[in-house]
């Protein structure tokens, strides 16, 4: 009876170490990924609102996960494997009084309604950039349509980037 209980053991342990062979992304890695995005800890204000869930088998990343906001109110972040083919979770937000140094900082407007911009796409390997004109002002992280210099186009979406530059990324 002891020698079946061994062999159950050591079956577990195989199991196991198969799971960290195969390479699965660590779900506390992405809790404090999005702790320092936030500028707050899991359950307080302004950050995530539970632990992402320990039964997930993310597959091991290539390249550093891309966070982003999600959504017009910012209740959720987007965690993002950026490789072909790669995963993404959304992480809701703790929203009640979001009075962190981070959450006043990002409700900074960014660009003014009428701004000249710089509208930039980047690619697989390109950056693509050119005048623009804001049509819509907002802080960093949102997205606001704007028209490129020199045309009466329709105007385009893009994210705000940074104050005075806009853009999206192409897949």
């Amino acid at each position: 009876m002891r020698t079946i209980r061994l062999i159950a053991c050591a079956a577990a342990l195989c199991a196991a170490s198969g799971a960290l062979a195969a390479g699965f992304t660590d779900p506390s890695v992405i809790d404090g990924e999005v702790a320092q995005f936030t500028g707050a800890a899991v359950g307080e204000p302004g950050g995530a609102r539970l632990p992402v869930d320990r039964r997930l088998k993310l597959a091991q990343c290539a390249q550093q996960h891309d966070l982003e906001w999600y959504g017009k109110g910012r209740e959720t972040i987007v965690v993002r494997c950026p490789v072909p083919g790669g995963w993404r979770i959304f992480v809701p937000l703790n929203t009640a009084a979001d009075t962190s140094p981070m959450a006043q900082q990002r409700a900074v407007p960014a660009v003014a309604r009428g701004e000249a911009v710089t509208i930039a796409v980047h690619g697989s390997g390109f950056t693509l950039s050119r005048q623009g004109e804001a049509m819509d002002g907002g802080a960093v992280g949102e997205w606001i349509r704007v028209r490129p210099a020199g045309t009466r186009a329709d105007p385009i979406r893009a994210r705000i980037i940074r104050p005075g530059v806009v853009g999206m990324d192409l897949p």
